[in-house]
């Protein structure tokens, strides 16, 4: 099922564990670290999909800022115009909710997309062929 997630989709600290798990499992970051990553990230946007950046501090940030690089989070800008006509700047960091529901879901979407892997059954020659100079263009 290729579900498209939309606002009112909840993230829970389980799906956001999950989906942390699948994605940077991987890379040697080990489960505990990874529960202690998610109960982290999720105090700070409670019920809330975004947070404002003024709430972080520099550690926290840079922990947002690798975890807009895996995916996991995105930034957006509020500007408010003061009543003395100075623009006002708000950032804030959103999460991706899209992106981790589908992340904590990859083990599913992995079995169904490996029934349909067309080059699985292709030999080395066939990989091969560039090595050699063999190419569909050269055969006629």
């Amino acid at each position: 099922m290729n579900k498209e997630y939309d606002k009112t989709d909840i993230i829970t600290l389980d799906d956001f564990k999950t989906a942390l798990q699948n994605r940077l499992g991987s890379k040697g970051i080990s489960d505990e670290h990874i529960t202690k990553l998610a109960e982290y990230i999720m105090n700070f946007f409670g019920h809330d999909d975004y947070v404002e950046d003024n709430k972080l501090k520099t550690k926290d940030r840079d922990v947002f800022y690798m975890l807009e690089e895996e995916g996991f989070l995105s930034t957006m800008r509020e500007e408010v115009t003061l009543q003395k006509g100075k623009v006002w700047r708000i950032h804030y960091w959103k999460l991706k909710k899209d992106f981790i529901l589908k992340s904590a879901k990859k083990i599913e979407v992995e079995e169904t997309e490996d029934e349909y892997d067309i080059y699985e059954d292709l030999s080395d020659d066939v990989w091969h062929r560039h090595e050699r100079g063999d190419s569909p263009q050269n055969e006629s």
